[in-house]
């Protein structure tokens, strides 16, 4: 059974290393990155690959690591994921050992390009742009983040580099301070796990999960390693009983295979546990069984089938867990069959079939990809998905804020594939609506959409498209884009075109508006110069000149105020600012106070009088929860915990804002949380369980409401604790009870 390493097996030591020591260290692991590239160097590539390390080596001579190692260390590091994990050649492994050079180093990039050639060097400047991106404030970071994009669409290698760095930092974590932890753990799930998922590296996604997990959620990581643990003996057991006599069979039947059972990453099953509300021992694929055929490429689809029908004759299939991958691949290129069957002991088990090359395609993602490709000229999915991201990002004129979300929705998400009424195939991302299937086609249509035919019956525009479908598009030339039209929408063609329909409309109306503004300026003697508009914006607090007539032309803004500008020659002199401003500022700088306490420790309890703070009410932090800090605009400091739904998205876009926090013991305040509690409805039921909240525990209850039906009941009850070990005590009675199911703390902002 081929395990996965786990975060905790990744960790590395501390080091202790002599300066002779870290020599040979150093030598030892760019002789072994030379290993791994041997079978694509020749003698000319060999000297490059010397040139690059030699000049990353000097460029980062006096660097060191915040674990202590030479910084060279990281750089060959990457290169090795590149080659060993990723499957990329000679090229990549120069980007990788120059990849922070022009950033961190005197190294320019004419030098590159002087040494390497210019495609090199445009793979290193883009890799360089990245390294800023997740950091600054967030439309700049969107800014960034855009041109990777465009730098992914013109080399996806790039991209593939950016995520073996990730993974290494990620591995090499431990020696970082929590709050940069929390923050570079938060960035991965939210945008790089997807994108590796997106290129088809499915092992590095689930590692970079994992490892998330290990800092974000470290007592449910710890659990779960520890649980797969115990369970290796008997799930190998398992796994062996059920694979012998499907070995049998498929040797009989003449295939060359191979078939292993692999556990599922620590990240899925806890996935499993939030989701489907059961226990770590009710989650049933903790492993899935893998069969790796060699077949040629003309046989390998019929193979593929005749392996699912032996095994389905052995064992009883579920027929809507079959995932055909074979007829319609993802996609990020994965092709595989899989399906779920019964197998002994009444335990479901989830059987994945592929070929060879498939598998080195879902191993190796992208690269192994292209590899395939050659010679062949068809434009496929990953083209055409390269293709629609480069259509938005050169159309999108944008200071997106909102960038990120959008981009992470229309191209980090599933894909569904639905029909146009010829039976062409359009891929559309999961939740797309019949409005985005419409703008897919063509802007126009788009925007005159008015509704839709979904197998030949009629659905509103906002109707959520499903795998399989097949949409006809009905159109009015009297239709035109609304606001509303954003909130169902979900690729970013269509969004973009919406918001470009609605500020042509809103042109039209400041038209009316620049009209009535200039009567107005040359009433008072006034011109309608840039100079003056800029001195009206700003006293209305508006940051675009369309704004301004827009708002005059639906009559939102007063002319009449204007009186108090003073005229000189023909410009405009604002009025003197009132003392409020003056208020304004201080509050200003008191938040930036605030948010320049990013490396100061609070603590919360006996100090908590000393700065204001809330706790967040999508998550209701509690003493003992792992929190961090957020300085928002208008309320201050919000206090979230770490696994807070919210947490990921403000700490990967908002990292600069994050401040350390830490509770204090203080007995004296109770704070408010709630719990969910199943099990057998019985006599005497709530009774005993406000006998052991009230009478036993002494906790005061702020609510209790309980539902029941068919001898099962549901209940919450919310409850006044003083920290995380008290609720922990309580659940862990409550669950002694005859007849409880399951207790659990529950995150809604219902508990107030």
């Amino acid at each position: 059974m081929q395990e996965q390493k786990t975060a905790e097996q990744v960790q590395i030591p501390k080091y202790t290393l002599t300066a002779e020591q870290e020599k040979k260290e150093i030598l030892r692991r760019y002789r072994a990155l030379l290993k791994a590239l041997r079978p694509k160097l020749t003698k000319e590539s060999k000297k490059l690959v010397r040139t690059a390390f030699e000049m990353a080596a000097e460029a980062h001579k006096t660097m060191r690591r915040k674990s202590g190692e030479p910084y060279i260390l990281h750089p060959i590091a990457v290169a090795m994921i590149c080659v060993e994990e990723i499957g990329l050649g000679v090229r990549s492994t120069i980007c990788s050992l120059l990849h922070d050079t022009i950033e961190d180093t005197d190294i320019t990039v004419e030098d590159v390009e002087r040494e390497f050639g210019h495609e090199i060097a445009k793979i290193v400047d883009g890799l360089t742009k990245i390294s800023n991106v997740i950091d600054t404030n967030t439309s700049q970071q969107a800014e960034n983040f855009k041109k990777i994009l465009l730098t992914l669409t013109d080399d996806p290698r790039v991209i593939l580099i950016k995520l073996a760095d990730r993974l290494h930092n990620m591995r090499t974590l431990d020696s970082m301070k929590r709050e940069k932890q929390l923050k570079i753990s938060s960035e991965t799930v939210w945008v790089y796990a997807p994108l590796a998922h997106r290129m088809g590296l499915y092992s590095i996604k689930t590692e970079m999960e994992d490892l998330a997990m290990k800092y974000l959620e470290p007592e449910a990581y710890r659990d779960i390693a520890q649980k797969l643990s115990e369970t290796k003996r008997e799930r190998t057991r398992y796994i062996n009983e059920f694979i012998k006599p499907l070995k049998e069979k498929l040797t009989a039947a003449n295939f060359d295979f191979e078939i292993y059972g692999r556990p599922k990453s620590i990240h899925s099953i806890w996935n499993k546990i939030k989701t489907k509300g059961v226990s770590f021992e009710e989650v049933y694929d903790l492993f899935a069984i893998r069969v790796i055929l060699n077949s040629s490429p003309e046989k390998e689809k019929e193979d593929c089938w005749k392996v699912y029908s032996i095994i389905t004759d052995e064992y009883l299939p579920s027929t809507e867990r079959l995932r055909d991958w074979l007829s319609n691949p993802k996609s990020n290129g994965y092709e595989a069959l899989h399906t779920t069957v019964m197998g002994p002991q009444g335990k479901w088990v989830e059987v994945q079939i592929r070929s060879k090359r498939m598998n080195e395609i879902a191993e190796k993602g992208l690269a192994a990809h292209y590899k395939y490709k050659e010679g062949n000229n068809d434009e496929d999915r990953f083209d055409k998905w390269l293709g629609q991201i480069r259509e938005v990002l050169t159309t999108q004129e944008t200071d997106s804020i909102d960038f990120l979300q959008d981009f992470k929705t229309s191209f980090l998400a599933e894909d569904i594939y639905v029909y146009t009424p010829k039976g062409d195939v359009k891929m559309l991302p999961k939740g797309s609506s019949a409005l985005d299937f419409a703008f897919s086609i063509h802007s126009a249509i788009g925007s005159k959409c008015i509704g839709a035919k979904v197998n030949h019956k009629l659905v509103p525009i906002s109707h959520k498209l499903r795998s399989g479908d097949q949409i006809e598009i009905i159109t009015s030339n009297k239709q035109k884009p609304t606001e509303d039209w954003l909130n169902f929408v979900v690729t970013a063609k269509a969004k973009t075109k919406i918001k470009d329909a609605l500020r042509e409309e809103k042109r039209l109306i400041a038209d009316d508006g620049k009209y009535i503004l200039q009567r107005k300026l040359e009433g008072m003697g006034a011109a309608y110069t840039p100079g003056n508009i800029e001195e009206i914006m700003q006293f209305y607090k508006l940051s675009s000149q369309l704004d301004l007539l827009y708002k005059i032309a639906i009559k939102s803004i007063d002319l009449k105020e204007l009186k108090d500008f003073q005229v000189l020659g023909d410009r405009l002199e604002p009025p003197r600012p009132k003392i409020i401003t003056t208020t304004e500022t201080n509050t200003d700088t008191q938040q930036k106070q605030v948010a320049k306490k990013d490396s100061e420790l609070i603590i919360f309890g006996e100090s908590s009088d000393k700065i204001v703070y809330q706790l967040a009410k999508c998550c209701n932090p509690i003493p003992g929860d792992t929190v961090f800090g957020f300085v928002t605009t208008g309320k201050g400091l919000v206090i979230h915990r770490t696994n807070c739904p919210n947490a990921a998205q403000l700490m990967a876009n908002y990292g600069h804002r994050i401040v350390k926090t830490k509770w204090a013991k203080n007995k004296e305040i109770s704070f408010l949380t709630g719990l969910k509690i199943i099990g057998m409805d019985d006599v005497g039921v709530i009774n005993k369980i406000t006998n052991v909240i009230s009478g036993e525990m002494k906790i005061n209850i702020a609510a209790l409401t309980i539902e029941s039906g068919d001898g099962i009941f549901e209940g919450t009850v919310k409850v006044f604790v003083h920290d995380k070990e008290e609720l922990e005590d309580l659940v862990n009675k409550l669950k002694q009870l005859n007849g409880i199911q399951s207790v659990d703390r529950f995150d809604t902002e219902d508990v107030q």
